[in-house]
This record gives C-alpha cells, structure tokens and sequence, in this order.
C-alpha cells in the first residue's frame, strides 16, 4: 500500500470514529464541536502552618488522612483529629459515617504522603464531585505536616 492511501485510510477512520480529525471539507469532526463543558474548579491547598493554625483555633473542618495503607500503618501518628480512610473505598465511604455526616459546606482538608499530593488530590476531587464546596489539599502533605512540628496524635492500635 503506498502512503498516500494509508494516510487516506487514516483520515477516513477517524473521521468515523470522531477523533478529531479535519475532513476534506476542512471542517473539524463532531468531537470537536461539541459545547465547552464546565471545567471542574481547581484544588486549593493549605499550609500545614494555616492548617496548625486553623486546628488550634478549633475552627470547624474535617481532615481525612488517605496515605497508603503502608505508610499508615508503619507511622505511630496521624494529624490531630484526622480520620484516616483507604483512597480506593473514599468513595463508597462517604455513605457511612463519620463521612456521611460531614456538612457539605464545611472546610474539608486532605492530606497523604506522596510527594506532589497526588492522592489526596485525587481524594479532593472526588469529595468535590460528591458534592463538598470547600475542600482544600494540605500541601507537602504528612511530611510537611512534621517538619513544622504540628500537632499529633496516637492512631488506634491495629490500624
């Protein structure tokens, strides 16, 4: 086959499939003139010094801890009050309490130990699609949350 059927073929199959490809008309495909969809709001973040803060003023916010079982379980601590859920069961867990009953309006922090926060990006995220307007994503997570010698607490045994 020569390259200008193979590239003929292409373009044909992607102006079926809608991927995107210009036609020979020149008009786009109708992938690409669907309306704008509403862009999800970004992810704020917090300090671990605005949060230390927040938490000895005793101001009203939820901190959900979602590090990886491993790293949970080999740190004798967690952030003052956190309560520690496993990403993968987030979502099925906010049917439950303590998580069901969290008002939809109130500060919600998150918080993990990887190094750029994505898990608890992922973890805001998905607080934010089920419906919580103010959640933000403690930057540097756990670790920053050490180094400025914030407050912790014991976890439970076993967990």
């Amino acid at each position: 086959m020569t390259i200008t059927k193979l590239r003929s073929l292409w373009v044909g199959l992607g102006i079926c499939f809608g991927v995107g490809i210009i036609g020979a008309s020149g008009l786009p495909t109708s992938a690409q003139t669907q309306p704008d969809q509403p862009k999800t709001p970004e992810i704020e973040s917090i300090t671990a010094d605005e949060l230390k803060a927040k938490v000895a003023k005793k101001e009203p916010l939820t901190i959900i801890d979602v590090r990886a079982s491993d790293s949970y379980a080999s740190s004798e601590d967690k952030i003052d009050g956190a309560i520690f859920v496993r990403f993968r069961r987030l979502r099925s867990r906010l049917a439950v309490p303590p998580l069901k009953d969290i008002p939809r309006e109130q500060e919600v922090v998150t918080y993990c130990a990887c190094p750029n926060e994505e898990t608890s990006t992922r973890a805001a995220q998905i607080l934010m699609d089920a419906g919580f307007q103010r959640v933000r994503v403690l930057k540097g997570g756990w670790h920053a949350w050490l180094k400025a010698n914030s407050p912790a607490e014991s976890k439970p045994k076993g967990l």
